[in-house]
């Protein structure tokens, strides 16, 4: 059995235009708060990349039929639990959470739900789904060379990231331990 998977685009196409209808309504916010962008080319190189990740995707995968096998319910079942992941994180972070690096100086970092855990949980869901994405539509090409950009983009962005937060908030008192699995 062949299942046609065109509506995955017009899910992610809708979740990410859903996304920055949220960072800009919480960009707003935090920039009454004082909140300042730091580095912002990252933002433009960001949505780059995951415009030419889709567009790659749609191309490589047409004409988006795949079987109905085990790996695309492995794929599928995985994809909707990112789903949650992701928007607990923006919960989580409310008006905090944003594509772009936005800091209010002063502010609390959160420590709760999945950030308890792990400092950028939304970065492991993007990095999943850009594994799962093309494993799911069997696009091996876009799979290879869109989860290796994926890496040396975060690990640039990341740094950034934990910089401006360490030097305006409270990034750096008494967070998950640097022990493997944290000292208490």
């Amino acid at each position: 059995m062949i299942l046609s998977l065109w509506w995955v685009f017009a899910f992610y196409f809708l979740e990410r235009s859903a996304e920055v209808l949220i960072a800009r309504r919480n960009q707003r916010i935090t920039s009454e708060k004082g909140g300042k962008e730091y580095f912002p080319e990252t933002y433009r190189t960001m949505v780059g990349f995951h415009l030419a990740f889709l567009a790659a995707l749609f191309l490589e995968s047409a004409p988006w039929h795949v079987p109905l096998d085990p790996l695309t319910f492995f794929c599928l079942i995985s994809l909707a639990l990112l789903q949650f992941l992701r928007y607990w994180c923006i919960a989580v972070l409310g008006e905090f959470w944003n594509t772009r690096i936005i800091v209010v100086p002063g502010a609390q970092v959160r420590r709760r739900g999945p950030y308890r855990f792990m400092r950028h949980p939304n970065y492991l869901v993007v990095t999943l789904e850009l594994a799962l994405l093309p494993l799911l539509m069997r696009a091996p090409i876009t799979l290879l060379v869109f989860s290796l950009g994926n890496l040396a983009l975060l690990r640039r962005r990341i740094f950034l990231e934990e910089k401006a937060l360490r030097d305006h908030t409270d990034y750096n008192c008494k967070f998950p331990s640097k022990e493997p699995f944290g000292s208490d």
